[in-house]
């Protein structure tokens, strides 16, 4: 009897486990499907998630291409090609020119109207003829690969082929400012003040103009540039558009430096100061930038063996000179008029 009751109660117990168990399996295998399901769909959120992740990545180190930006190098008037370049000159220097007349206006000028339009038109020539000059010792001839154009004097005045040197445009300016000065008898060093205070307005829309070509780019730029462009005739590597840094430092940040120094402080009456840290400012700023601009390809073997460019050469004596003019004119008293002021 016991036997049996235990086999019986046995059985019960089994069934009822059975039964326990079927229902639990059921929902087990009901809810699998819907797991796996959420899973997957928690899978394919994630992977389009990196998908778009790495879709923005790769369109963010997208480089610039030049070419997309739909820049001309001039106005085709069918006859002639207005050249920006061209326009560029003409547009620094009127700006200049016009600002200087103003300058003269203001209290403590050295120089009257009829001084600033022989400066206007002697600093026009020495712009263009010292600095193609300049670009035929410095960049031709030598080791540069390039005929020297000293050899070939009708080349100088193919100005359309372009070749200027902002060193040699320089050294015209000056020679410029001395005659005007000798001739009328003014104040050398007051007269340079009051020219390199308009000087940034040309190199500023040089710079440009050089960008708007598509020339004078910068070396190659890494992946973490995200403004890097692809200029024509450059390769297919990403490069620094060093024509806007230029642009900027050169020209933007001094001509700002500089209108301060004149309109807003007692500069004018401190020969020297104004040129001085023209001078010195134009010159730091163009030895950075040849950090990040691309030798001229005459120059690259120099730049090699040297571990500067031609152009941070060039800048390292102005340095000096433009710190020693910026000493010189805070340690004299202050003047008035060309003449020392009254003690």
């Amino acid at each position: 009897m016991r036997e049996g009751a235990c086999a019986k109660s046995g059985g019960l117990e089994t069934k009822t486990r059975l039964s326990t168990m079927v229902p639990l399996c059921q929902k087990a295998a009901r809810n699998v499907p819907v797991q796996a399901v959420r899973v997957q769909q928690h899978e394919g959120a994630r992977l389009l998630i990196l998908s778009a992740a790495a879709a923005a990545a790769a369109a963010a180190h997208e480089p610039i291409y030049w070419v997309d930006l739909g820049l001309k190098n001039g106005i085709n008037l069918g006859f002639f090609t207005l050249r920006y370049y061209s326009l560029a000159y003409l547009a620094g220097i009127m700006l200049g020119y016009w600002h200087l007349s103003r300058m003269i206006k203001a209290p403590g000028a050295p120089m009257a109207q009829r001084h600033a339009d022989d400066l206007f038109f002697y600093c026009t020539l020495g712009i263009i003829l010292g600095g193609r000059l300049g670009y035929a010792t410095f960049y031709t001839g030598g080791d540069t690969g390039i005929p020297s154009l000293w050899l070939h004097p009708a080349e100088l005045l193919a100005l359309w082929h372009g070749g200027m040197s902002f060193h040699g445009g320089l050294v015209g300016v000056i020679l410029a400012i001395a005659w005007v000065s000798k001739q009328g008898g003014l104040p050398f060093v007051r007269v340079a003040d009051y020219i390199a205070v308009c000087v940034p307005f040309g190199m500023m829309f040089g710079r440009l103009a050089n960008f708007v070509n598509g020339e004078l780019w910068g070396r190659v730029a890494g992946a973490s540039v995200p403004w890097a462009m692809v200029f024509p005739d450059a390769g297919p590597l990403p490069r620094h558009p060093s024509q806007l840094y230029e642009a900027g430092l050169e020209g933007a940040l001094l001509i700002v430096v500089m209108l301060l120094l004149f309109w807003k402080t007692r500069a004018r009456y401190r020969p020297g100061l104004m040129v001085g840290v023209f001078t010195a400012g134009i010159a730091m700023a163009r030895f950075c930038v040849e950090f990040f601009r691309e030798p001229d390809a005459q120059l690259q073997d120099f730049a090699a063996r040297t571990g500067l460019s031609m152009g941070q050469w060039l800048t390292i004596p102005l340095i000096a000179l433009g710190v020693f003019l910026i000493v010189r004119a805070l340690r004299n008293p202050e003047q008035a008029g060309g003449r020392p002021a009254p003690a």
